[in-house]
């Protein structure tokens, strides 16, 4: 099935590595207008000259998420570059985990929140400004499961993606009628460089593995499809939806704790 994407202006944030590098790989296969954002320089250019060598368009906008200033001027130079956009991934995000709630301190709440709910906010702000003018677009946010259910060790980060699905909610309600759709997506566990190293314990990859019905862990590129076709007109009456991607683990399976 053609998403038909041709032409379409994606932002993607976050997406210097895993999720957000396959997501914008993706587009670019569809030929579409890849604008790469990251805070990581070398890592999202990295992810633009993948995209050109294999014949696609890219451009690179190097900005921290949590700062507002830096958030309008990416949507700026986006539209400065292609005079419009059409599909915005909030992608940009950390995970923090492996203790009790009561063992994290003000500061980690402060930092993982400024990313990755405030940075998913403020995305959207500019975002659908532009939007509005256009009289179009489509956003889509990362969430995970563990904006679904809370999860042992990972208060911090729960807290923050379950607010990425009341935001991704809200919005949808809000805008709708003036042509603006809004999802976001629930991964499951997913193998990229930051849980690869723990994944590389056999005991700890079993545990996870049999955490989600299919019995393994997710690929970055299987929640790009997702992104894509949330952002296709396939989905065009798909709004205020949390998209499980998760290899069934939200199914009814006993989640794993993150404490180790």
């Amino acid at each position: 099935m053609r998403l038909e994407l041709d032409e379409k202006v994606v932002l993607i944030t976050g997406a210097a590595s895993g999720i957000g590098r396959a997501t914008a790989l993706g587009f670019a296969r569809e030929s579409a207008k890849v604008v790469v954002s990251d805070i990581n320089r070398s890592g999202g250019e990295e992810t633009g000259s993948q995209i050109k060598a294999a014949g696609g368009e890219a451009h690179f906008i190097q900005a921290d998420v949590s700062k507002a200033d830096e958030v309008k001027e990416m949507i700026r130079r986006t539209v400065e570059l292609y005079g419009r956009l059409d599909c915005a991934v909030n992608n940009a995000g950390y995970a923090l985990n492996g203790r009790l709630l009561h063992e994290y301190d003000e500061a980690e709440w402060d930092n993982l929140l400024s990313v990755t709910l405030k940075g998913v906010w403020l995305g959207m702000k500019y975002e659908v400004i532009q939007m509005l003018q256009q009289g179009a677009g489509v956003i889509v946010n990362t969430a995970s499961a563990a904006g679904i259910e809370g999860q042992i060790g990972a208060a911090l980060y729960s807290a923050a993606k379950h607010g990425v699905i009341g935001l991704t909610k809200t919005a949808a309600l809000e805008y709708g009628t003036q042509g603006i759709r809004v999802n976001a997506i629930c991964p499951g566990l997913i193998l990229t460089p930051a849980t690869e190293p723990l994944m590389a314990i056999p005991e700890v990859l079993s545990s996870f593995e049999g955490a989600h019905a299919l019995g393994r862990l997710g690929k970055p590129e299987e929640v790009a499809a997702a992104v894509m076709w949330l952002c296709s007109e396939g989905a065009s009456f798909v709004t205020g939806h949390a998209m499980f991607v998760d290899g069934g683990v939200l199914a009814g399976k006993k989640a794993v704790s993150t404490l180790r």
